[in-house]
C-alpha cells in the first residue's frame, strides 16, 4: 500500500472517467459521420449504455475474488478501449448489427471504469482519510462529465469524428498502469468456478437488499438517476424552446456539472460534518427542486436550476461511494460497487425512455414528473424497512 500513491489512483480514475464520458457522444458521431444514421447512431449509444447494466455484477463478483484486482481491471480497461475502436473500425465497413454488437461487448466492460475502479479505493488510502479521498474520487466522475462531451466536440470539430472516439479509447488506455499497479488483495485468490461466482452473485445481491444503509441508499441514487435521465431526454426540447437551439440545451448539463464539482470540493472540506446518510436524501430534495424550477423554461431559471441541480448531484454521489464504503462486506465490495453503477445506469435509461413521450405532449409536464420522481428519492428511507438492518452483514 505504501508504494501506491493515491494521486496515481486520482490520475488514473480521472482518465479512464474522462475517456467514458467521451466515448457516448464521439460514437454517436463517428456513427452519423460514417453510416449517415442517426438511428444507427442512437442504437451504438443505447447497446454501450444497456450491456453496461448487465455486465456490472459480474465484473464486480470477478474484482472481488481476484489477488490482483488492478491486473483484471486493467484487462478490463483495454478491451473497453480496443472495443470503441472495433466499433469505429467496423463502422461503414461491416453489416451494422455486427457493430452493435461489438458495442455492446464493449459495454458490459464500462462498470469497471467508475464501481470497480472506486470499490479498490480502501486499499489505497488507510482509513482515516477515507472520507477525504472518497469526496475527491467522486469529484473524478464531476470533472469527467464536464470534460467528456466537450473533449469529444472539439475532437470532433478539429481533427474530425472518427478522431474523436480514438482520443477516447486513448484516455481509457492512459489509466491502464495506474490499473495495472492498485494494491493487491491480502491472502491467496478465490476459487472462481461458475457456481461459486453464482454464488457470489447472489450473496452481493442480499447484501444489497438485506443492509438498510446499502438499500436505502442504493435505491435513492437509483430513483434519483430515474430523474436524471428525465432531464437528459427534456434538453434538446428545452434548449429548441428556450435557449435558442437544440444543442444548447446539453450546455446546462455542463454548467450541473461544474457546480457539482465544486460542491462536492466544499462538501469534503468537511467530511464529517453532516452523515453520508443523510446528504443522499436531502440532496435527493435540492434536485427535486432544481427540476421543478427547470419548468418555469424561462432561461435565467434554467441556469439557476442547472446551478441547484449540481450542488444536490455531486454531494450526494460523493455520500453513496462513503456509505458503501461503510457498510459494504470487503468480499463483495467490488461486485456492491459495481451492481449499484448497473442499477444507476438501468434507472437513467428507464427514465429518459419514460419521459420522451411526456416531452413531446408537454414539456413542463416531463419537468415536473422528473421532479416528483427525485422527490421520491427523498422517501427512500421510509420505503425500506427496518427489519433488514437485523441482517446487515452476511
Amino acid at each position: 500500500m505504501s508504494r501506491y500513491h493515491y494521486p496515481c489512483y486520482l490520475a488514473g480514475a480521472l482518465a479512464a472517467r474522462t475517456g467514458d464520458e467521451m466515448s457516448g457522444p464521439a460514437l454517436m458521431l463517428a456513427a452519423f459521420a460514417l453510416a449517415g444514421s442517426p438511428v444507427d447512431a442512437s442504437s451504438l449509444l443505447a447497446g454501450v449504455t444497456v450491456s453496461a447494466a448487465v455486465g456490472g455484477p459480474l465484473l464486480g463478483a470477478l474484482l472481488d475474488r481476484a489477488r490482483r484486482p488492478g491486473r483484471l481491471l486493467a484487462g478490463a480497461l483495454l478491451l473497453y478501449a480496443v472495443g470503441l475502436v472495433a466499433v469505429l473500425v467496423g463502422l461503414g465497413r461491416l453489416p451494422f448489427a455486427l457493430t452493435l454488437l461489438t458495442a455492446v461487448a464493449a459495454g458490459l466492460l464500462g462498470p469497471a471504469l467508475s464501481g470497480g475502479w472506486t470499490a479498490q479505493l480502501p486499499r489505497v488510502v488507510p482509513g482515516d482519510r477515507l472520507p477525504w479521498a472518497n469526496a475527491l474520487d467522486a469529484m473524478t466522475f464531476g470533472a469527467a462529465s464536464l470534460a467528456g462531451p466537450a473533449l469529444a466536440g472539439v475532437a470532433a470539430a478539429e481533427l474530425g469524428a472518427p478522431a474523436a472516439v480514438v482520443v477516447a479509447a486513448a484516455l481509457v488506455a492512459l489509466a491502464l498502469p495506474a490499473a495495472w499497479r492498485l494494491p493487491n488483495r491480502p491472502g491467496g485468490a478465490r476459487r472462481a468456478g461458475p457456481a461459486s461466482v453464482l454464488g457470489d452473485l447472489a450473496a452481493g445481491a442480499r447484501a444489497v437488499a438485506l443492509s438498510r444503509p446499502l438499500a436505502r441508499a442504493t435505491l435513492g441514487s437509483v430513483v434519483c438517476c430515474a430523474a436524471q435521465g428525465m432531464l437528459t431526454a427534456c434538453l434538446p426540447l428545452l434548449g429548441a424552446h428556450a435557449l435558442g437551439g437544440p444543442a444548447q440545451g446539453a450546455m446546462l448539463l455542463s454548467v450541473a456539472a461544474a457546480a457539482a464539482l465544486a460542491a462536492t470540493a466544499v462538501v469534503a472540506r468537511f467530511p464529517r460534518s453532516v452523515t453520508p446518510d443523510t446528504v443522499i436524501w436531502a440532496g435527493a430534495l435540492v434536485q427535486a427542486a432544481a427540476l421543478a424550477l427547470a419548468a418555469s423554461g424561462r432561461p435565467p431559471l434554467l441556469l439557476a436550476a442547472a446551478l441547484l441541480l449540481g450542488c444536490g448531484e455531486g454531494p450526494q454521489l460523493a455520500a453513496l461511494f462513503a456509505v458503501r464504503h461503510r457498510e459494504a462486506p470487503e468480499h463483495l465490495r467490488g461486485q456492491i460497487f459495481t451492481t449499484g453503477a448497473s442499477l444507476k445506469i438501468t434507472g437513467f435509461a428507464l427514465g429518459a425512455a419514460a419521459a420522451g413521450p411526456v416531452a413531446v405532449w408537454s414539456l413542463p409536464g416531463a419537468l415536473l414528473l422528473a421532479a416528483g420522481t427525485a422527490a421520491l428519492a427523498a422517501l427512500a428511507p421510509l420505503a425500506i424497512p427496518p427489519a433488514v438492518a437485523r441482517a446487515a452483514h452476511p
